[in-house]
């Protein structure tokens, strides 16, 4: 663990752990906070006590937690929370990465104190923390054309979806690299009316 007394900022990404949910569209939060570890030279290892993997180092002059709850989506507060209190990290310093189906594949939206929009993780967040106002960055991963939302979310990206995630998760990247080193709001400016290209563009 770390000694440095320094504030620490908490990077979540959502997902469900296992295999058989890797490439979801519901575990594109965790596929953000992977690609930050490997641009930032980070490596992810499972602990118990915080109920997740833990990736942690020096970012820009700043300690920063990159976390992916291993409870399953419905639960991730529960890991959150733990976190949060063991570091006593201010809300101001909290990002939760989640995918989000009202926005098209290939958009993002960064937004600070708003509802959970029915997504059962940020709904876990907000029971445990008991408070929404942190920020979160919605990834779009489209609304679903044929049958329920289950199947959708736990769906793969279709052939031309899986052509715009590379791009979606890299603007991702440099959203969390403003946020931490510039501030929400021009992080907002910057993910929100950016150019954000979606399927038919």
């Amino acid at each position: 663990m770390m000694v440095d007394e320094s504030p620490l900022y908490l990077i979540v990404g959502l997902g469900n752990p296992g295999k058989s949910y890797e490439k979801t569209r519901h575990n594109i939060g965790f596929e953000a906070v992977q690609q930050l570890a490997r641009k930032w030279g980070l490596q992810f290892r499972k602990q118990v006590k915080f109920k997740s993997a833990l990736a942690e180092g020096i970012v820009d002059s700043k300690r920063v937690v990159l976390q992916m709850p291993l409870t399953y989506m419905n639960c991730s507060g529960e890991a959150v929370v733990l976190a949060m209190r063991f570091w006593k990290i201010d809300l101001a310093r909290l990002l939760v990465i989640v995918d989000d189906i009202a926005i098209p594949v290939g958009q993002l939206r960064l937004k600070n104190n708003s509802g959970s929009g029915g997504h059962n993780g940020l709904k876990s967040i907000e029971g445990h923390l008991q408070t929404s106002s942190y920020a979160r960055l919605r990834i779009g991963v489209g609304d679903r054309e044929t049958g329920d939302l289950v199947s959708h979310v736990l769906g793969r990206f279709n052939e031309t979806e899986e052509k715009i995630v590379p791009n979606v998760l890299e603007r991702a990247v440099k959203t969390t690299e403003i946020w931490l080193n510039e501030g929400i709001t021009i992080a907002m400016n910057f993910a929100n009316h950016s150019s954000n290209p979606s399927i038919g563009e």
